[in-house]
C-alpha cells in the first residue's frame, strides 16, 4: 500500500490544510483510472493516478494528467447564459439561475400539457458516471414523458453483436492478457485509447507473447506491435472468417469446446469453409501471407494449449457490417477454446458483469405517471435528420425542445451540416449543461454552467476492467457551476415532481445504484472495489445467453428475420462504387483529444497542432499534394478544409480524417463530421462513422 491516505472532502467547505481525496476519470474510456486530488486551502493543486488502485498503478494517461487545466481554465462557464444574439453566434448575457430555471420550466410545462414528446433529452459519455450521467435526469424524463433517447452514437453496434454472441457485454479480465501468449489488438489504438490494457499487452510481449495489430491504419500501437495487418474498412468479418477456415482445414479447432459449449457449429463451419485466404485477402486488401500466418500462430497456440486473446475495440463497428463483424471476430475465441485459460479469450466490454440497479436509480417506473407512458425513441444517430423532420403521423411531434447534457452533438454528430440546421431552427428551444461554449453552447437558448469531477459526487463502472470506482468531490463548485443533478432536480421542483425520488441527494444516489451488491463503505474507504468474478468465466461454458452456449449462430437473429450466422456485408459506401468519391475515410480520434472533450485545453491542443487528413503518398502524388498542403477533402454531403499529412500512417485508398476538433477551431468552421453519414449499422443501430468515401484535393493556403 501507499503513504496516500485520503480525507473527505466537504462541498462548499474551504479547509486549510493540504489534504487528498479519492476520485475517478468520468471521461469515456475503458481504462475507468483512479485519481487522487491534493487539496490545498481549498484549491486542487495535483492530480495524479491512485498507485493503491491495480488497474490504475498511479499512472493517468496524458489527457487526464491536464485536468487540472480544464478545472482552472479561463473559459470555464461559471454562470448562466442566455442569448442575446443569433443563434451559433455564442452571444450571451449573465442571467440567474433562478431566472433561468424559471423559465426553462415555464417552457417545458406548456410543450409537454400540448404533448411531451416534442421534448427530447440529448446525452452520452461527457461523463460516464451513473449519477452524473442519467441518475436523476433519467428520472426527470420519466416523470415529464419527453421522447427517449437512443444512445447509439459509440457503441451500440458492438455490443448487439456480443450480446447475440456471448449474451452480454462480458469477455476475459483484462489483467489476465498479461499471461496470454498471442494477442490480437483488434480495431484499437490501445496506446492512445486504452494505456492500461497495453501495460498488460507490454508484460506478455516480454514474457514471449506475440502481439499483432490488425487496423486500416498504422497507429502508435501497430508500430509496437510484432505483424500490422491493414485492411480495408468494414473487412473486418472476412478476415475472421479467413481465420475460422484456417482453423478448420489444418484441424486447429477444440472439438470439444465445440460440441459442448457452443450452438450452430455445423452452419458456422460450412460458411467458414467460403472464405479461404485467397479470397479474404482480396476483399481485405492486406498479402494472402499475413492472413495465412497469423493462422498458423493461432493454430501453433491451439497445439500447445496456450492461450489467445483478442482486445476488440468499437473502431471496427463502425460500418454498416459493424455488428456482424463483431459477432465473426467473437465467434473465435470458442471455435478454438480459449475460453479455457483465463488468459485467452475476448474483451470488447466488460460492463456487463456490474450488477447496476437501473430500475432502482433511473426509475423506468415514472414514465407509467408521465402524461405519455410509451414515448417515442429518437435515435441520436440521426438528431440532424429528426430536429428538421415536420409533425407527422409516423415522426410525431416536431421536436420543438431539446436539453443537451454531457454531450456535443453540433461537432460529434455525423452529417453535421444537417445537425447545424437543425440546432439553428429559431423555434427550437435548446438548453445545454456544459463546462464551456462549445459549438453546441453557441446554439442556445440557455447555458447552464456544470461542475466538472471534482466539484460533484459520482459512481463509475468500467468497460475495460471489472472494478467499481466512487468518485467524491474535491472542492467546492467554482463560481455557479452546479452538477446536473441539481439542475434536474431544480426542474423537478418547479413542475410539481413529488415523487420522494426528487429528493434523494448525489451519495444517495451513489449507494443505489450498486445496492448491497457492493460495498459502500468499503468504497468510501479505499476509492475502489473488485467485483468478485470467476478468472476464467467460460472455461465450462455458462455464457450469458438463453441457451447457456457461444451461439454461434443466433436462434434469436433467425426470430427477426435476420441471419443467425455472422454475415460479410459491403459497406454502405464501399470503395470502387462512386468514382467521384475514390478514396475510403475513417476518422479516429487524434491522440489528445477524446472525441471533442480536451479540444480546448491549451497544452493538449498545442501537442496535436492542427486538424489533419493523414493521406498514402500514392494517393496524394496522384493529385499532386505533398505534405503539408492545405486540402480540401469532399463528399456530396459537404467539405472540409485541412491540411494534409504524409506520415506513413495511412494505407493506401484510405485517408484519415483525424478528430473530433470543435467546428470553430477548423480553417472554414467544420469538421470530419461535415462529410460523414446518418446511415446505420446492421446491427444496434449505430452510425457508420467510418463508412464514407470521400475525393480530395489541394487547395490554395
Amino acid at each position: 500500500m501507499s503513504a496516500i491516505a485520503a480525507s473527505p472532502a466537504i462541498p462548499g467547505a474551504e479547509p486549510t490544510a493540504e489534504h487528498v481525496v479519492y476520485g475517478a476519470c468520468p471521461h469515456d474510456c475503458p481504462d475507468t483510472c483512479a485519481f487522487v486530488t491534493t487539496v490545498r486551502d481549498g484549491r486542487a493543486v495535483r492530480l495524479q493516478g491512485n498507485p493503491d488502485h491495480a488497474q490504475t498503478g498511479g499512472v493517468l494517461c496524458t489527457k487526464v494528467s491536464r485536468y487540472l487545466e480544464r478545472v482552472y481554465h479561463p473559459e470555464r462557464l461559471l454562470q448562466p447564459l442566455r442569448r442575446v444574439g443569433p443563434k451559433g453566434s455564442g452571444r450571451f448575457e449573465p442571467v440567474t439561475w433562478e431566472a433561468a430555471l424559471d423559465d426553462i420550466a415555464a417552457r417545458l410545462r406548456a410543450l409537454a400539457a400540448r404533448d411531451p414528446q416534442a421534448i427530447l433529452p440529448y446525452s452520452y459519455a461527457g461523463t460516464m458516471g451513473l449519477v452524473q450521467g442519467e441518475g436523476m435526469a433519467a428520472r426527470f424524463f420519466h416523470q415529464l414523458g419527453a421522447s427517449l433517447l437512443d444512445r447509439t452514437i459509440c457503441a451500440s453496434a458492438g455490443a448487439a453483436g456480443l450480446e447475440a454472441t456471448l449474451g452480454g457485454k462480458v469477455g476475459m479480465r483484462v489483467e489476465h492478457f498479461a499471461e496470454s501468449r498471442l494477442i490480437l489488438i483488434w480495431g484499437s489504438n490501445s496506446v492512445g485509447s486504452n494505456l492500461h490494457f497495453w501495460r498488460y499487452a507490454q508484460q506478455a510481449k516480454r514474457a514471449g507473447a506475440r502481439l499483432v495489430c490488425i487496423d486500416p491504419r498504422r497507429t502508435e500501437t501497430a508500430e509496437k506491435c510484432h505483424e500490422h495487418l491493414a485492411l480495408r474498412p468494414g473487412t473486418d468479418a472476412a478476415l475472421a472468417y479467413a481465420l475460422m477456415q484456417q482453423c478448420i482445414v489444418h484441424d486447429w479447432v477444440d472439438h470439444d469446446y465445440v460440441q459442448r459449449h457452443t450452438l450452430g457449429w455445423e452452419a458456422l463451419r460450412a460458411r467458414a469453409l467460403e472464405w479461404p485466404p485467397q479470397r479474404a485477402a482480396a476483399v481485405c486488401g492486406v498479402p494472402v501471407e499475413q492472413i495465412v500466418a497469423l493462422a498458423r500462430d493461432i493454430g501453433t497456440c491451439v497445439q500447445r494449449r496456450e492461450p489467445v486473446a483478442i482486445r476488440l475495440n468499437y473502431g471496427m463497428q463502425r460500418v454498416r457490417g459493424g455488428g456482424n463483424a463483431v459477432r465473426a471476430v467473437a465467434c473465435l475465441p470458442a471455435v478454438i477454446g480459449a475460453w479455457r485459460h483465463r488468459a485467452g479469450g475476448l474483451l470488447l466490454s466488460s460492463s456487463g458483469s456490474y450488477p447496476v440497479r437501473r430500475e432502482a436509480l433511473f426509475r423506468p417506473d415514472l414514465l407509467q405517471r408521465s402524461p405519455c407512458p410509451q414515448p417515442r425513441v429518437i435515435n441520436m444517430s440521426t438528431i440532424g435528420d429528426d430536429l428538421l423532420r415536420p409533425a407527422s403521423p409516423d415522426f410525431g411531434p416536431a421536436i420543438e425542445a431539446l436539453i443537451v447534457y454531457n454531450s456535443n452533438p453540433v461537432a460529434v454528430a455525423p452529417e453535421s451540416a444537417k445537425v447545424v440546421r437543425g440546432f439553428a431552427r429559431e423555434d427550437l428551444f435548446t438548453v445545454v449543461l456544459e463546462q464551456f461554449c462549445t459549438d453546441t453552447a453557441d446554439y442556445a437558448d440557455y447555458v447552464l454552467p456544470a461542475t466538472t469531477q471534482l466539484e460533484h459526487w459520482d459512481i463509475h463502472l468500467s468497460y475495460g476492467h471489472t472494478d467499481v470506482l466512487l468518485n467524491r468531490p474535491a472542492i467546492a463548485p467554482l463560481g455557479q457551476a452546479r452538477p446536473n443533478t441539481w439542475v434536474f432536480r431544480e426542474l423537478a421542483r418547479r413542475l410539481g415532481f413529488d415523487d420522494p425520488c426528487f429528493a434523494d441527494d448525489d451519495e444517495a444516489l451513489c449507494r443505489q445504484a450498486f445496492g448491497e451488491a457492493v460495498d459502500f463503505d468499503l468504497l468510501l474507504a479505499r476509492g475502489h472495489v473488485t467485483l468478485a468474478l470467476p478468472e476464467a468465466p467460460f472455461a465450462e461454458g455458462g455464457f450469458p445467453t438463453p441457451s447457456g452456449k457461444c451461439e454461434l449462430a443466433s436462434p434469436r437473429l433467425a426470430a427477426q428475420g435476420l441471419d443467425p450466422l455472422p454475415a460479410v456485408l459491403p459497406n454502405h459506401e464501399a470503395p470502387g462504387t462512386d468514382p467521384r468519391h475514390p478514396l475510403a475515410m475513417i476518422s479516429p480520434p487524434a491522440r489528445h483529444f477524446l472525441n471533442s472533450t480536451f479540444v480546448n485545453v491549451v497544452s493538449l491542443r498545442d501537442a496535436e497542432g492542427e486538424p489533419l487528413l493523414e493521406m498514402h503518398p500514392e494517393d496524394a502524388a496522384a493529385r499532386g499534394i505533398a505534405d503539408g498542403d492545405w486540402v480540401e477533402v469532399f463528399n456530396d454531403r459537404g467539405r472540409h478544409r485541412t491540411r494534409a499529412r504524409l506520415n506513413g500512417r495511412a494505407r493506401r485508398g484510405v485517408v484519415v480524417g483525424l478528430g473530433i476538433w470543435w467546428r470553430k477551431m477548423g480553417a472554414d468552421g467544420t469538421n470530419v463530421n461535415e462529410l460523414t453519414s446518418q446511415a446505420l449499422t446492421d446491427l444496434g443501430r449505430a452510425p457508420t462513422f467510418y463508412d464514407c468515401l470521400v475525393q480530395v484535393r489541394r487547395v490554395p493556403a
